[in-house]
């Protein structure tokens, strides 16, 4: 394994001050598929450690609802949120598998990611490459692995197991998560979305390289009712400009907002570091202190319905 990555520059105590309490609703942690930083203990320790209110446990592959169970109760004192992802290896729009992870505890679904046919066809050329880009090319070259999933028919309606989804995210109380489909797609999930009951809605990572989505569509979006994520790993890696991030959220403004990390990578810093640099990066631009905590802490707190006194109802 390489040597892991540290930022060049700590974050301020201002950085770490004003994201104190923060739920990330986006990490990664082994055990995966593909290396990662941290395993799912090690990573709730490092939250505890820096006074975080905790996260929610990504996967592209597996879900992670009883993962988050175990690793809740070997650390006290935190919020680990379990979640599930609509790839071919859970069995795509399966709202059997759904239905499963959401009686588990699961608390956010992602659409399909690296299975999503706009991941795979909407690629920004010379973009950097995912981290999980070599190990899913070999998945895909494997004899009778899946069509990419598209979750629109010919028409240009959602398809049928794509709405039996959103009735169980609704049924449950559930954050939907629009994953790495495209523009089209997402307008057309958070319609249906809102039709079918869902309530908590994250358009997911809207500046990442396949999804890439500018300041008119993520202003419509959330005056739709969807709250739009902007990862830190997005800047970060190069896949997106800091400027860019930050005349986004200049356009849609914080109430409409949460920041994410997206980390977990070996070759990229620790959770907690990236959450507190990308705060840094916010209150150098001019953002206050206030909405830097609203965007980290307040609406990933509301999103995932836990509050300072403890659940809310769905």
């Amino acid at each position: 394994m390489s040597a892991m990555a540290q930022l060049e520059k700590p974050p301020s105590g201002e950085a770490w001050a004003v994201i104190r309490g923060a739920i990330d609703m986006h990490v990664h942690a082994g055990p995966d598929v593909i290396a990662r930083r941290l395993d799912d203990v090690e990573l709730a320790r490092d939250f505890l450690d820096h006074g975080l209110g905790g996260f929610v446990l990504k996967s592209h592959y597996v879900p992670t609802a009883e993962r988050a169970a175990a690793v809740g109760r070997a650390v006290p004192g935190l919020m680990v949120a379990g979640s599930l992802t609509l790839n071919h290896s859970v069995g795509g729009l399966n709202p059997a598998a759904l239905e499963v992870a959401a009686r588990l505890g699961a608390r956010v679904v992602w659409m399909p990611t690296v299975d999503a046919a706009n991941e795979w066809v909407n690629r920004r050329p010379g973009a950097p490459p995912p981290a999980w880009g070599a190990f899913h090319d070999q998945m895909r070259s494997r004899r009778g692995y899946p069509s990419p999933i598209s979750l629109l028919d010919e028409r240009g309606h959602l398809v049928g197991p794509a709405v039996e989804c959103l009735e169980i995210v609704a049924a449950y109380g559930m954050v939907l998560a629009t994953g790495h489909v495209g523009r089209d797609e997402i307008f057309a999930l958070t319609t249906c979305a809102r039709e079918q009951g869902v309530t908590r809605l994250i358009v997911t990572h809207a500046e990442f390289t396949t999804v890439d989505l500018g300041a008119q569509d993520q202003v419509e979006l959330a005056r739709r009712g969807a709250v739009i994520e902007h990862c830190y790993t997005t800047p970060y890696t190069a896949k997106t400009t800091w400027e860019a991030v930050f005349a986004n959220l200049r356009a849609t403004g914080a109430e409409a907002a949460v920041i994410s990390t997206d980390l977990g990578q070996v070759a990229n810093p620790p959770a907690p570091d990236g959450l507190a640099d990308f705060a840094d990066h916010l209150l150098h631009a001019g953002f206050s202190p206030d909405d830097v905590r609203q965007m980290a802490v307040v609406n990933p707190a509301h999103l995932i319905g836990v509050s300072a006194s403890g659940p809310e109802s769905p």
